[in-house]
């Protein structure tokens, strides 16, 4: 065989081994990057769904002290999941609860804004969503009413157009701010519609209590 063919010949096994030796590097390379990827999202998940369970204990214990150390552990976990996805609104959610429960209104405010910006809330349901805004529009009030009372109106708008107006507790809430700023006949609407929606509505019934029944 001649010189030069047997040059070709190596030439060409050393292209194909070099071939295949990249192809296999970047199919490990992929492999790896999907399996820390999986393992990123189960950590997540894992800090979601734990920070999730401490949070409804500390809902629901009476003790101060009690309820306060799982709402810590809460934003604990709320903040290992951001740091694996920051840009996830259910742990933006999660945190804004932890720190409400806490007493901390502002941060649990800012943590809601990050929730519901854009594009991140798209990867919200529409429930979750209406709930969002609806906790949102409660802690600009709580906040400070006199200067956020038309932002909660806009959240409360949005919430019930999200719903249909089925929301009973965003409908009373938009009775109160409607009343708040003087519009008393679309006060007694709201008021109206959310004791329809949930008849056993204290507030509700003292609302329409303080305004009379519509005209």
């Amino acid at each position: 065989m001649a010189p030069e063919i047997v040059l070709q010949l190596a030439a060409l096994v050393l292209t194909l081994a070099m071939f295949f030796t990249i192809h296999r590097l970047i199919k490990q390379g992929s492999q790896t990057k999907l399996r820390s990827k999986n393992r990123a999202t189960h950590q997540f998940n894992r800090h979601l769904v734990q920070g999730s369970h401490v949070l409804a204990r500390a809902r629901s214990n009476p003790h101060r002290a009690r309820s306060l150390a799982y709402a810590k552990n809460a934003l604990i976990e709320a903040d290992e999941a951001l740091s694996l996805s920051p840009k996830d609104p259910a742990a933006h959610i999660l945190k804004a609860s932890a720190l409400e429960l806490m007493g901390h209104q502002t941060a649990a405010l800012k943590s809601l804004d990050s929730a519901l910006l854009s594009p991140m809330v798209k990867s919200l349901s529409e429930r979750q969503r209406e709930e969002a805004l609806v906790k949102r529009a409660q802690l600009k009030l709580a906040v400070n009413r006199r200067r956020r009372v038309d932002s909660a109106i806009e959240d409360l708008v949005q919430a019930t157009s999200l719903s249909d107006g089925t929301n009973s507790k965003a409908m009373c809430l938009l009775g109160q701010c409607f009343e708040w700023k003087g519009m008393t006949e679309k006060a007694k609407e709201a008021f109206e519609r959310a004791l329809g929606l949930e008849p056993e509505s204290v507030e509700a019934r003292e609302g329409l209590g303080r305004l009379g029944p519509l005209t």
